[in-house]
């Protein structure tokens, strides 16, 4: 027996030790090689490489401890873009190179980093783009270029935008799996797949008009950077008179049909660099993180906060991806409380969630207005519980193809009764007073129970209604006319009263100063997550999570289709979401 102690404790001692010894390196490694700058050299270009880009913000976390191991490097689109900005300024900078761009982000957030690109341009420096093939999300960004070039056996995507919906109802009868569903407002349809087998006129409509309005704006710029007549750009889309390099050049969406070391060769000789010499190139990563820790050091004693609010809105802390009212809360709270912070701005990027969380943040945001102002930057989506929380804002800034509005509520419970009964199981209730049950799964649902909920519904929506009625200075009846869960466009929201102005994430904080009455400031980004050592642990490649292996084995489409499945299960109270999961193509 003492033997066998004597190896157990050989074993794990040895453990520790390599434990130690790993999580040492790192330490080391984080503390003299993590404030590592790259020198931008004279006539450089900077590579805009968007593939690690996810966010708008990046984050960043209240212990020191997840801070010297979180990765330094990680940036979000606002960095990028005021990178850029610096850029236009910078000497050392010739050009910007967009090159193979592929990007998660949406097209509200690449509306917002075209207008960088565009005044880049005007300060004289170049924008040029290269692809083997274009989706039609990327070529809308890279169309800003001064010269746009395409592989010979590549291909562009140019057809106009479409939207799917996958309904339910017929496998449910089959399955026996059943949800049940309560809500309010005609449009509110994220539950619709549950009801029926096809779309639904009001939806159709919301669609239709939705989609139409955000191509108008992505022709529209493209346009005016092509200089092709809108007409011309949706007659191309209807014949796919672009589908092939060659025919993408004969209608002018594309400049030069060429390989890479082609458009590599055209910098160079734009650049009078001879030889075998290659010219001096900078990532958009590397050149942020300079300008970053420039924009550190001449700081000024005004700021302006920014607050990020991305992803669904749910309870508890949040991070990066989850708005949390723990976050969210003491954001608002510290921004408030910080002399030196003159104004707020929130930049919302989310299609709702919790309507619970939602009217917590809105209520903070009330007590906040009241000593600062706070204004509002919608990205690519403020809809539902997202506009729930941007209501009440002085001042309402939206992208013309931003989505928002959807101000409806719906509550799904998930019924298992039909399935339970085919497999041969019998579910029974004990209870002491007539609505004392819990909700079941695998009973029906009460007609009393189906009630109440739809009660909680209606107040909600009767609540959500009245905060936007009183912050955009509407009447109760003038806000439920354009609610009942319908969602708009930026520019279809700013004619309808439901934002202020069409702008982007500067514009809306040159608003907050203005409103400050501010003329000198710089911007402190807002929230610091409390994230624990332990949850930066899981991110780590021995502690991969099963949804990541699972999004390695069946691809992240296939994941996508669980995950939504998923969300609905673990929905709940009433929810404010946007009306269906939006994957505009």
């Amino acid at each position: 027996m003492k033997f066998l102690g004597n190896v157990i404790a050989t074993v794990i001692g040895i453990f520790v030790f390599i434990m130690l010894f790993f999580f040492g390196i790192i330490i080391i490694g984080t503390i003299f090689g993590g404030d590592e700058t790259v020198s931008v050299k004279s006539d450089s270009v900077i590579e805009l490489d968007l593939k690690k880009i996810n966010n708008d913000y990046a984050g960043k976390y209240k212990d020191p401890l997840v801070t010297v191991f979180s990765n330094k490097k990680e940036i979000g689109l606002t960095d990028v873009i005021n990178a850029i900005d610096a850029a236009k300024t910078d000497d050392k900078i010739k050009g910007i190179s967009i090159l193979n761009d592929e990007s998660s982000l949406g097209l509200a957030q690449y509306k917002d980093l075209r207008n960088a690109l565009e005044s880049f341009k005007k300060s004289g420096k170049f924008v040029w783009a290269y692809a083997n093939t274009y989706t039609q999300k990327e070529y809308y960004l890279n169309s800003v270029a001064n010269t746009v070039y395409l592989n010979p056996v590549g291909d562009l995507d140019f057809k106009g935008l479409s939207s799917e919906i996958m309904f339910f109802k017929d496998f449910q009868d089959k399955s026996g799996i059943h949800m049940e569903v309560i809500r309010h407002g005609k449009y509110k349809s994220a539950v619709e797949p549950f009801l029926d087998n096809k779309m639904s006129e009001a939806n159709r409509e919301q669609l239709t008009a939705l989609l139409n309005s955000i191509w108008s704006t992505v022709v529209t710029d493209i346009s005016k950077s092509r200089n092709i007549p809108v007409a011309k750009l949706n007659e191309i889309a209807d014949g796919l008179l672009a589908r092939t390099p060659e025919m993408a050049k004969a209608q002018h969406l594309v400049d030069v049909v060429a390989y890479e070391d082609v458009y590599h060769n055209a910098i160079k000789k734009a650049l009078k660099v001879t030889g075998d010499d290659d010219y001096n190139k900078i990532s958009i990563s590397d050149y942020t993180q300079n300008n970053i820790t420039t924009a550190l050091t001449n700081s000024s004693s005004d700021q302006i906060a920014v607050i990020y609010a991305q992803g669904e809105i749910a309870s508890g802390e949040g991070d990066v991806t989850v708005i949390g009212e723990g976050a969210m809360r003491r954001s608002l709270q510290e921004a408030r409380k910080n002399e030196d912070i003159k104004a707020i701005v929130l930049r919302i990027n989310s299609p709702g969630g919790s309507a619970l969380t939602s009217d917590l943040i809105w209520r903070e945001i009330e007590i906040t207005k009241k000593e600062k102002p706070v204004v509002v930057s919608m990205g690519n989506y403020a809809a539902s519980g997202g506009y729930y929380i941007a209501c009440n804002a002085d001042k309402i800034f939206a992208e013309s193809n931003t989505i928002t509005g959807s101000i409806g509520v719906f509550g799904v419970l998930p019924n298992f009764t039909p399935l339970a009964n085919k497999l041969g199981i019998n579910t029974e209730q004990v209870k002491t007073h007539q609505n004392s049950a819990n909700y079941s799964p695998f009973v029906p649902v009460d007609e009393n129970f189906k009630a109440f909920t739809q009660e909680s519904v209606e107040h909600i929506y009767n609540t959500f209604v009245t905060h936007v009625a009183q912050g955009r200075k509407m009447t109760f009846a003038q806000v439920d006319a354009i609610a009942q869960g319908r969602v708009w466009s930026g520019s279809e929201a700013l004619k309808i009263g439901l934002v202020d102005k069409i702008g982007g994430l500067n514009d809306a904080v040159a608003e907050a100063a203005k409103l400050a009455k501010v003329k000198s400031y710089s911007t402190q980004n807002f929230p610091e997550y409390e994230k624990s050592f332990n949850d930066l642990l899981s991110g780590l490649p021995f502690a991969k999570s099963k949804e990541a292996f699972i999004k390695e084995e069946i691809g992240v489409e296939n994941y996508m289709i669980i995950e939504q499945v998923k969300r609905f299960q673990r929905q709940k109270g009433v929810q404010a979401m946007l009306p269906f999961g939006i994957n505009i193509q």
